[in-house]
C-alpha cells in the first residue's frame, strides 16, 4: 500500500497477519545490549513470567473516527452552538465562544484571531445570523490546520529509517510504538524495537511483549545502562539484518528536566552516527494535560528536533484543542491521535475530520 517515499499511517488491524514466533530472551548482569530477533525456537531460556502491562490487541479490523471518539471535545461546542443559535448574536455570543475555545485549550492567542474578524464581519453586516458566524468559525479553524506536512517518512535508501519517539513517563508512549510496529508489520514492513528506556525495567518488557505480537526483533540493553548505545546497537542490528523501520524509545524521566533534555540531544547524536537516517523525531503528549503539553512540547523541540506530534487519549480529554496551540505556536503537526487502548485506535490525524467533528 505504502511504496512512496512517506507515508501516512492508518491502522486497522485485526488477528490475521500477525505470525507466531517464540522469543529467546538472553539475560545478562553485563552492560552489553541484548538483541531478541522474532525466529522460532525449540526451547525458551529464562521460562520464570515476567510482569508487564496488560497489551490489548483488537480483532476489530475498522479504525474509529475521530467523530466517534472525541465527544467530549465536541459537547463543548454543541452545548455553545445551541445557545446562540437559541438566543441570536448578541453581545454574550462572543465571550460564550471564546470561553469554549478556552476551555477546549486552543489559547487565548489564537482564540482571539480567530474571533475579531468574525466580530468586525457582524459588525459591517457580511455575517447576519448565528449559523453563518458558526460556519465562518468552522473555516477558520479548519484554515489553521490546512498546510502542514503530516506523513510519516520513510525516504532511506539502502538503510533502515528510524523513527525516535520522545516525551515524559505516562503519556503512552511505549504503548504508541508498539501499535506503530503493528501497523508496519501489518503494511508488510520489517520492523526493529530498541528499547531506549532503560531507566524502567516495565517499558522494555512491554515493548518486548509488543515485538512478540508484533513479529519484530527487539534490542534492550541492562537496567540503567546508556540509552544511545541501546539506540546505536538497534540501528546497527538492523542495518546487518536488512532491517526497513527502527522504533526507538527513549527515557521519560531523570533527576531532573535538564538531565532528561541532555540526555535525549546525546541520543540523537548518536543514532546519527548509526547506519540509518533518523527521519522521525515524534513527540507523544498526553490530551488530557492540554497546556501542559504545550509546554511539553516546547521543551522537547528544543532539545530533539521534533518532526511530529502524537496526540494519545483524544477520547477521553475536552482539550483537542491544544492541537491548535501545538500546530499554531511551535509549527509541528500532529500526526497521529490515539482514540482507545487497542491497536487499531492510533490513527493517522486528518485535520478536516477533525474540525468536522466539532462541529456536527
Amino acid at each position: 500500500m505504502l511504496a512512496s517515499a512517506t507515508t501516512n499511517i492508518a491502522i486497522a488491524l485485526g488477528t490475521s497477519g500477525v505470525g507466531v514466533a517464540i522469543f529467546v530472551v538472553l539475560r545478562s548482569r553485563s552492560k552489553r545490549t541484548r538483541v531478541v530477533a522474532s525466529t522460532a525456537v525449540e526451547t525458551v531460556v529464562d521460562e520464570s513470567p515476567i510482569a508487564v502491562p496488560e497489551v490489548v490487541v483488537s480483532e476489530v479490523t475498522v479504525a474509529p473516527s475521530v467523530r466517534e471518539k472525541a465527544g467530549r471535545t465536541r459537547s463543548l461546542f454543541a452545548s455553545a452552538f445551541q445557545s446562540i443559535r437559541g438566543r441570536g448574536i448578541d453581545s454574550a455570543t462572543w465571550d460564550e465562544l471564546e470561553e469554549t475555545l478556552l476551555l477546549a485549550d486552543i489559547g487565548i492567542g489564537l482564540a482571539t484571531r480567530l474571533l475579531d474578524p468574525l466580530r468586525a464581519a457582524v459588525k459591517d453586516g457580511s455575517l447576519r445570523s448565528p449559523d453563518e458566524v458558526i460556519a465562518a468559525l468552522r473555516d477558520g479553524m479548519t484554515a489553521q490546520l490546512a498546510t502542514s506536512d503530516r506523513s510519516l517518512h520513510l525516504d532511506a535508501v539502502g538503510s533502515p529509517n528510524v523513527w525516535l519517539f520522545v516525551g515524559v513517563n505516562g503519556v503512552g508512549k511505549t504503548t504508541t510504538i508498539g501499535k506503530i510496529a503493528m501497523a508496519q508489520a501489518a503494511q508488510g514492513r520489517t520492523v526493529l524495537m530498541a528499547a531506549g528506556d532503560t531507566f524502567r525495567a516495565a517499558a522494555a518488557e512491554q515493548l518486548q511483549v509488543w515485538a512478540e505480537r508484533s513479529g519484530a526483533a527487539f534490542v534492550r540493553g541492562a537496567e540503567g545502562g546508556d540509552p544511545a548505545s541501546v539506540i546505536f546497537d538497534g540501528i546497527q542490528s538492523a542495518a546487518a539484518k536488512g532491517i526497513q523501520l527502527v522504533l526507538g524509545d527513549t527515557a521519560g524521566r531523570l533527576q531532573n528536566k535538564s538531565n532528561l533534555m541532555e540526555e535525549l540531544k546525546k541520543v540523537r547524536r548518536v543514532a546519527d552516527k548509526a547506519e540509518g537516517v533518523v527521519n522521525e523525531v515524534l513527540l507523544v503528549i498526553d490530551a488530557t494535560t492540554g497546556q501542559n503539553g504545550l509546554a511539553q512540547a516546547r521543551e522537547f523541540a528544543a532539545a530533539t528536533d521534533v518532526t511530529g506530534i502524537v496526540l494519545t487519549k483524544l477520547d477521553g480529554s475536552a482539550k483537542g484543542g491544544i492541537v491548535f496551540a501545538i500546530e499554531t505556536e511551535l509549527g509541528i503537526p500532529v500526526k497521529l491521535v490515539g482514540l482507545g487502548e487497542t491497536a487499531v485506535d492510533l490513527i493517522a490525524f486528518d485535520p478536516s475530520e477533525f474540525v468536522s467533528a466539532l462541529f456536527e
